[in-house]
């Protein structure tokens, strides 16, 4: 059966799938259009779990922020090259998923993955999921996401594409709410929590007992050891809590000391970087021709 430009036109633009695939398609199924977007629907779920096993580090981490800045939700949507993150495609599909989650505010990826990607359309996240890894060739992950609803001002702050910050100020101005976003995108080490008191006990308690052990090899009397340790304690506090870091800005006073020259407080915040707590595959691209060019 002869299948016309048109029809594949047609089928191309119903199912984002390359023009040979929905050529091959439409005359395995002659002519029959749903039959054809049927077949590859199922052929890209195959191609997808393929290549599930793939590690996925690059992306994007896209912000969006509701019209009253009330609200604003932030996700990590993973490719496995810039290349692909570049795509707009790619950029498109984060970004629906990202104002997915400020609408409905999903419970857990499971849900968010159930949902509709577009507003009155059938196919779920995961389904253009799916879709678009058998379109682009490459392992795509919805890896995480978490959405703010402000008690305060809500600042956003996104350093290109790869960190993302939200924070809810209460006072201050929209200037303040800025500077302290791009505070938490660059300081190093990144803040862990606003205060002392949100410290994760077991993270202290680590802390102390490495500090404890280092303190004991210099020998000295058991009050200086302690003493010794209180200082690191105190030291590692004002490095992991946001009140206690020097400003970006202005190192020569703490983010503290300038929220209460602005008469401000930060309720919280939320920083995204991409692929952070992935393991990365070391590649060597030497050694990867070498290995092509003798598999040949």
């Amino acid at each position: 059966m002869a299948i016309s430009a048109a029809q594949v036109k047609e089928l191309r633009e119903r199912t984002g799938s390359g023009m040979m695939e929905c050529k091959k398609a439409l005359v395995e199924a002659n002519g029959d259009m749903d039959a054809a977007a049927e077949a590859l629907r199922k052929a890209g779920m195959a191609k997808a779990d393929k290549k599930a096993g793939r590690v996925a580090a690059e992306g994007l981490v896209v912000i969006e922020i509701s019209d009253d800045n009330n609200t604003a939700a932030m996700v990590e949507v993973n490719c496995e090259t810039d290349f692909v993150a570049k795509k707009e495609d790619f950029q498109e599909f984060a970004t629906a998923i990202a104002r997915r989650v400020l609408a409905d505010d999903p419970a857990d990826i499971d849900t968010l993955l159930g949902m509709p990607l577009h507003d009155g359309d059938a196919t779920s996240i995961e389904e253009a999921r799916k879709a678009l890894i058998a379109t682009i060739g490459e392992n795509i992950t919805v890896r995480r996401f978490t959405r703010v609803e402000s008690k305060g001002q809500l600042a956003s702050y996104r350093h290109g594409v790869r960190i993302g910050v939200l924070v809810d100020v209460e006072g201050g101005n929209a200037g303040l709410g800025k500077d302290l976003a791009m505070h938490i995108a660059a300081h190093d080490p990144r803040p862990v929590c606003v205060s002392e008191d949100q410290v994760p006990e077991e993270m202290l308690a680590a802390e102390r007992e490495i500090f404890t052990a280092q303190a004991r090899e210099s020998g000295k009397p058991d009050n200086i050891i302690e003493k010794m340790i209180e200082g690191r304690i105190r030291k590692f506090l004002g490095e992991i809590t946001l009140l206690g870091q020097s400003f970006v800005k202005d190192p020569d006073q703490s983010v503290g000391k300038l929220l209460e020259s602005a008469g401000a407080s930060v309720t919280g915040f939320q920083r995204m970087e991409l692929g952070e707590g992935i393991e990365k595959k070391a590649e060597n691209f030497a050694d990867e021709v070498m290995a092509q060019v003798k598999g040949g």
